[in-house]
């Protein structure tokens, strides 16, 4: 990778890692599903000016539900109720772990036995944490926020399908997607009068926590991190994704003091170890086409 490539991937670490400090500043004003509505909708913006892509409704409407909508609605509502900061950067990226599961059961790929390796470390990672749910936070906040690695896996099996797409287009459409449903949820869910009441009371912080979120970590650095993958192999781009879990967690530590238990944290660090070595170790063969039965 050049250089200047290299300080973009570390770069887009940051400002994801970061985006779950600012979702818990913003989450201290706002509702769950709204935060995720002005996400979306600060992230859809650029729609007023690009084309959608080529790309079925279908698709696109099936990929912005699993990969956006579900995985952040659940994050910020697990935020929401308690879950720490930095714990939730770590399940999110367990995305490997259910992403390699997941094609090998829809696209028959036999992961490599370092993938193997590194899934039986994560999932026992994931043992680890499981085992102080309850005392912080509810079991209920943490089944929800289980579910964003999962949709996240989806989406990104989806997203293989949408093939020769400009990614900023791709990205700003599959937010506008997922914000039109959203705003029709929020007066719904949390009423009209308080949802004026949110919007017209929310502080500076809240205001640039809601930018930073829409404009940076969900427009900006999901764009570039697309242009990575477009320009490099998926096994140099995606090893950086490793920062983000460490970046959260020690940007929580800092901002809201968060410490964890030596079994949080040893599961933590272990789900973070099998990652490294499915995404670092555990090369992929050849990936299959998709059958014409599946387009």
């Amino acid at each position: 990778m050049k250089p200047a490539d290299i300080l973009i991937a570390i770069g887009v670490a940051v400002i994801w890692g970061l985006g779950f400090i600012a979702s818990r500043l913003a989450l201290d004003e706002l509702s769950p599903t709204l935060m995720t509505a002005l996400r979306f909708a600060i992230a859809a913006v650029p729609c007023l000016f690009v084309r959608r892509p080529r790309v079925a409704w279908s698709l696109l409407i099936a990929t912005s539900l699993s990969l956006f909508l579900l995985q952040f609605l659940a994050q910020a509502y697990a935020i929401a109720h308690g879950v720490p900061v930095g714990l939730t950067s770590v399940v999110v990226q367990s995305q490997a772990l259910f992403t390699i599961a997941f094609a090998a059961v829809v696209f028959g790929e036999i992961p490599t036995r370092w993938q193997m390796v590194g899934i039986a470390i994560a999932a026992a990672g994931l043992l680890m944490i499981c085992g102080t749910v309850g005392y912080d936070f509810s079991v209920g906040a943490f089944a929800v926020l289980m579910t964003c690695p999962i949709t996240f896996a989806i989406g990104n099996l989806l997203l293989r399908r949408a093939k020769g797409v400009p990614m900023f287009e791709l990205f700003a459409w599959l937010c506008l997607v997922s914000a039109l449903p959203l705003l029709v949820m929020v007066p719904i869910n949390d009423g009209p009068r308080a949802t004026w009441q949110s919007l017209l009371h929310l502080s500076p912080t809240g205001a640039l926590s809601m930018l930073a979120i829409g404009a940076l970590s969900t427009s900006i650095a999901y764009w570039l991190w697309g242009r990575l993958l477009r320009d490099y192999p998926a096994a140099q781009v995606v090893p950086f994704a490793l920062l983000v879990p460490f970046i959260g967690s020690g940007a929580s530590a800092v901002v809201f003091g968060e410490r964890f238990g030596p079994l949080r944290m040893t599961g933590m660090l272990t789900v973070v170890c099998g990652i490294a070595i499915m995404l670092l170790l555990g090369r992929p063969r050849s990936l299959p086409e998709i059958t014409k039965e599946m387009a």
